[in-house]
C-alpha cells in the first residue's frame, strides 16, 4: 500500500519561497534586516530557487556526496517520525533535465521518505551555486513569514544543518534571542503527539516548552493531554512541572482474580445445589459471605422456599395471616 505524506502540520523553509520557478531573480537579500513590518510584507521571492512537490521517483542521489553509509535503525526512527508528524523540512535539489532532479541536501530524509513509499516530497528546486545568497535569502524570509512554532523549528533546524548557518547567525538576522533559537529548536525533540498537538495549535508553543523540562516522554504526553482537557495556563504547567507533580498516567490497575474458592465452600455449594435442584453458588468476601440461589420461574421461587422455609411459602397463597 503506497504511503501518502502527512500534510499540514508544517512547511519549515518551504514556506518562506515561492512556489513556482522565478522568472525575474529578485535583487540579493542585504545584510541588514528589511525596513518595515516584516509580517505586514510577507516573504520576498528567493534568487535562483523555489519550493516543488516532487515526485520521490524523479529524484537522485547526489554523486559527490561524501556519506555513503546510513545507519538503518537511524533512517527507521526519521522514517516513524516523518510517519507521525509529516516531514517538516523540505530537501534542497536541482534540476538536471528530462524531469530529474539531483539531490543537495537531505539525503537522509529522501531515504527515510522512501521507506514510508511516499509518492511526493517536498524540496526546495535551487538554480543558483551561490549557498550564501541563498541561505541569506531564506534567513530574511524566515523574519518576514508568520510560522507556527514547529514550522520555525523546522526552518532554524534546517538552516542550520543544511546551510551552515549559527545559532548567533538566526539569532541576529532574525531578531530573536539566541535562548529563543535554541529553545525552540527543543521543539522538535517532544514526541509526536504532542508535536502533533502543537502545530494544531491546541495546545501553544509556551505550553510545549513549558514541557521541555521533563525528560519521560510519556510525563510529557499525559500533562498536554490534561492542557487540553482541563485548560491548563502555562503558569500552571510550569509549576507542576517545577513542582515534580508532572507524571506519567497511571497504568490501569489490574483486576484482581478471585481467589478458588475454599473446597469446602465448593463442596457445600455442591450439596446444596443437590437439595433444591438448581444452581447455588457459595462465596466468602473478606468481611461477608453470600449464599445465591438461582430459579427459573415464579413456580420454581415457591418450590425452592418451601424447600428451605415451608412457613415462608404461605406468602404465595395468601395463607399468611
Amino acid at each position: 500500500m503506497v504511503q501518502q505524506r502527512r500534510v499540514g502540520l508544517g512547511k519549515g523553509l518551504g514556506a518562506l519561497i515561492p512556489t513556482g520557478p522565478v522568472v525575474e531573480a529578485a535583487s540579493p537579500p542585504s545584510g541588514s534586516a528589511a525596513s518595515g513590518s516584516p509580517a505586514d510584507e510577507g516573504p520576498k521571492p528567493v534568487a535562483g530557487a523555489y519550493f516543488l512537490e516532487i515526485p520521490v521517483a524523479a529524484i537522485i542521489p547526489n554523486p559527490r556526496q561524501p556519506r555513503d553509509i546510513f545507519d538503518e535503525d537511524a533512517l527507521r526512527e526519521l522514517a516513524d517520525s516523518i510517519r507521525e508528524v509529516g516531514l517538516l523540512q523540505p530537501i534542497v535539489v536541482r534540476a538536471v533535465g528530462q524531469g530529474r532532479y539531483e539531490l543537495i541536501m537531505g539525503e537522509r530524509r529522501w531515504r527515510a521518505s522512501q521507506l514510508l513509499e511516499m509518492t511526493e516530497i517536498p524540496a526546495i528546486v535551487r538554480g543558483t551555486q551561490d549557498d550564501e545568497m541563498l541561505r541569506e535569502a531564506l534567513i530574511e524570509n524566515l523574519q518576514r513569514e508568520q510560522l507556527n512554532a514547529l514550522e520555525e523549528a523546522a526552518a532554524y533546524r534546517q538552516l542550520l544543518d543544511d546551510f551552515g548557518a549559527t545559532h548567533e547567525q538566526l539569532a541576529q538576522r532574525v531578531g530573536r534571542s539566541r535562548s529563543h533559537i535554541t529553545n525552540t529548536l527543543r521543539l522538535l525533540n517532544l514526541p509526536g503527539n504532542v508535536q502533533t498537538r502543537v502545530a494544531a495549535g491546541t495546545i501553544s508553543a509556551g505550553h510545549a516548552r513549558a514541557l521541555l523540562p521533563l525528560s519521560d516522554p510519556a510525563a510529557q504526553e499525559h500533562l498536554a493531554s490534561r492542557i487540553v482537557a482541563e485548560g491548563l495556563s502555562v503558569r500552571t504547567v510550569e509549576e507542576i512541572v517545577s513542582m515534580g507533580e508532572a507524571t506519567a498516567a497511571p497504568a490501569p490497575r489490574p483486576r484482581r482474580a478471585k481467589d478458588a474458592p475454599e473446597p469446602v465452600l465448593a463442596h457445600l455449594a455442591h450439596r446444596l445445589s443437590d437439595h433444591f435442584e438448581t444452581r447455588v453458588k457459595v462465596d466468602l468476601g473478606r468481611h461477608k459471605g453470600r449464599i445465591v440461589v438461582e430459579f427459573a420461574t415464579m413456580d420454581d421461587l415457591e418450590r425452592i422456599i418451601g424447600a428451605m422455609a415451608p412457613q415462608a411459602a404461605n406468602a404465595f397463597d395468601g395463607t399468611d395471616d
